[in-house]
């Protein structure tokens, strides 16, 4: 079935995007659906992933502009990223694969007053978490049922292929202790399809206002 946990929190996640054009970095971008995204919203893109496979896809899907997306396999466990260079950082369904304190080279990357944003899978740790985890089985049998009927409607979906998956997800409650930690002033939204949703807004420095942060 077509419907995707990531791409329905889509538009949640570009509402965090600073404005201006910018420097944004997908980690973990998949087949690149979301760093096209942020293409399109003006963004100088940087997509990457462990994956070739999922990576060749990806550059092989284009840039809708007005902004760009450049693609390339890498590792962030095992290489620096350029400090202070993005204004926008996204980590979609992708946390759970690296250590956690992997935020801490985020945080490092994010030029002052940018935004860290994590779609994270987490299990859940209170009976809150429980019972968000079965009112959410009715709802997404409805919404597959929804969306296949729409693809019908349209002459069939595109093929789904999978990027790697792993499946052994930290507990929210480790979640929030760690990013608490190592995120000071972070916020973490449980959300209805499995999904949490972590933003960090990295301090300005000097005692400067992030009413107005720098974009990249």
């Amino acid at each position: 079935m077509p419907f995707d946990h990531n791409h329905h929190y889509h538009p949640r996640l570009l509402r965090l995007v600073p404005p201006g054009p910018g420097r944004a970095l997908d980690v973990g971008c998949g087949e690149g659906r979301f760093a096209r995204r942020l293409a399109a919203a003006g963004l100088t893109v940087d997509g990457i992933d462990t994956s070739a496979a999922m990576v060749a896809r990806a550059a092989a899907a284009g840039s809708p502009g007005p902004g760009t997306v450049s693609y390339r396999q890498a590792d962030v466990t095992a290489e620096a990223l350029e400090p202070g260079a993005y204004g926008f950082i996204s980590c979609l369904a992708s946390l759970h694969h690296m250590p956690f304190d992997t935020v801490l080279e985020f945080r490092r990357a994010l030029v002052p007053g940018g935004v860290l944003a994590v779609l994270g899978c987490a299990r859940s740790s209170t009976p809150r978490d429980f019972a968000r985890l079965l009112a959410a089985v009715p709802v997404n049998a409805a919404a597959r049922l929804v969306v296949a009927a729409g693809d019908r409607l349209n002459g069939g979906a595109d093929p789904v292929r999978a990027a790697p998956v792993r499946t052994e997800f930290p507990g929210l409650a480790d979640v929030r202790r760690d990013a608490e930690r190592l995120l000071p002033g972070c916020e973490i939204r449980p959300l209805l399809f499995w999904r949490y949703l972590l933003s960090f807004r990295k301090p300005w420095e000097h005692g400067e206002s992030v009413d107005h942060p720098p974009t990249g």
